[in-house]
């Protein structure tokens, strides 16, 4: 498998350019990654290869605010060795031992020091595992240095709290570097972390999950992360495997994609390998992407 391309994808978003770049890819088991769902019907939409594995992405948006850039998740990360990136499927190797997020700032003329707040919508290894990096040296630092990070504090609990079904998707080495230097400001409901930023809560596939909310000049686009993980995932009861409260993530769903057809949002999918964005409409049956969008 090669990484989902292209590495970087942008438009305008009001005043602001936003750029969704794909931080790497990774191939997870298709039935955990539609739960319920029967193959007959999920592999019409993505084909599975012959462990059962489909192909998805690791999508960051990078986001040129007025106050600083901010990046919305981080990857995977360079961490993890080359036995976890096999069981995961995981391709993100990028320039100088960093990864394919860093090659998409680079293509974009920023470097990881220009980043001035790091959201993470949860704290999953794949969604930021590239909070922090290896370097040369071994040490474990901050990948964006000068950069404040947020999650929700109940996150943070619920990632250093975990239980056998839980632990193996959460590492300290994510965050304890930031922890330790006091940059991981943990906030909680649904607060505007920039002007025209607002995190939404979004629970279910963690009971802490949140989404990102981005308004500018009149229109409106939201970071859905794990709560719609795919545009596949538009079907409100298309559930992953891996969401601990599925009942919760299906009323979330509704709740915030029926927030997105009424307002004309623009959706942006962290993990799927081919579609970044797109708008929705209810056909009757279920939500699905307006062509074209």
């Amino acid at each position: 498998m090669t990484a989902p391309q292209p590495l970087v994808q942008s438009r305008q978003l009001g005043r602001w350019r936003i750029h969704a770049i794909q931080a790497g890819g990774q191939q997870l088991d298709g039935g955990a990654m539609f739960g319920v769902v029967p193959k007959t019907l999920w592999e019409r939409r993505i084909p599975a290869d012959e462990r059962n594995r489909i192909p998805m992405g690791m999508r960051c948006l990078l986001v040129e605010h007025d106050d600083g850039l901010v990046l919305i998740d981080t990857g995977s990360g360079n961490k993890e060795n080359e036995k976890f990136h096999q069981i995961y499927g995981i391709e993100n190797a990028g320039a100088d031992g960093r990864t394919n997020l860093e090659d998409g700032l680079r293509e974009l003329g920023f470097a990881p020091g220009d980043v001035s707040l790091v959201i993470n919508t949860h704290l999953h290894f794949d969604h930021a595992g590239g909070n922090t990096w290896r370097t040369p040296s071994g040490n474990v630092e901050a990948s964006f240095p000068n950069a404040r990070y947020v999650v929700q504090r109940g996150e943070m609990h619920w990632a250093t709290h975990t239980n056998e079904r839980t632990a193996a998707s959460y590492f300290g080495a994510n965050w304890d570097a930031i922890v330790a230097t006091d940059r991981f400001d943990l906030v909680e409901g649904e607060p505007e972390v920039r002007p025209g930023i607002q995190l939404l809560r979004t629970p279910g596939h963690t009971p802490h999950h949140q989404s990102v909310k981005l308004t500018s000049g009149g229109e409106t686009a939201v970071f859905l992360a794990d709560v719609t993980p795919t545009a596949s995932h538009l079907p409100l009861p298309w559930i992953m495997g891996y969401d601990v409260e599925p009942l919760v993530t299906l009323e979330s769903k509704r709740h915030l994609h029926a927030q997105a057809a009424a307002g004309d949002w623009l959706m942006i999918f962290e993990h799927d390998a081919t579609h970044a964005w797109g708008r929705i409409e209810h056909d009757g049956k279920a939500y699905a992407l307006i062509a074209g969008s």
